[in-house]
């Protein structure tokens, strides 16, 4: 096992294209987006009955810690004029005999 940085953002979808794009230029190794993301934050409650463009996704990204700084500032501007969240935390990650990952 071996030290990590998770990066979990929530944001209104229609901004999902440019967290993309902003992730791959930073060099991310990779990520995993859950779209129509659910629940209640400090603007309120997000229900199953608001899915339309207004709806939230959640994206996911583990990478080397060298890769946080530019991450965040790439995302940081999209967040500060969209709205949204980043969340940046340890990990451990396990990777198996047949992964191979480029972090």
């Amino acid at each position: 096992m071996h030290a990590v940085k998770r990066v979990e953002i929530i944001a209104n979808s229609s901004e999902l294209g440019k967290i993309l794009e902003s992730l791959d230029e930073t060099g991310a190794p990779g990520y995993t987006v859950i779209r129509n993301v659910t629940g209640k934050g400090i603007m309120g409650n997000i229900s199953d009955d608001d899915v339309t463009t207004l709806s939230n996704v959640y994206v996911l990204c583990y990478c080397s810690e060298d890769k946080i700084k530019p991450i965040v500032e790439a995302i940081r501007p999209i967040l500060n004029k969209f709205g949204g969240v980043c969340y940046v935390s340890d990990a451990m990650e396990m990777r198996s005999v047949r992964c191979v990952s480029h972090l």
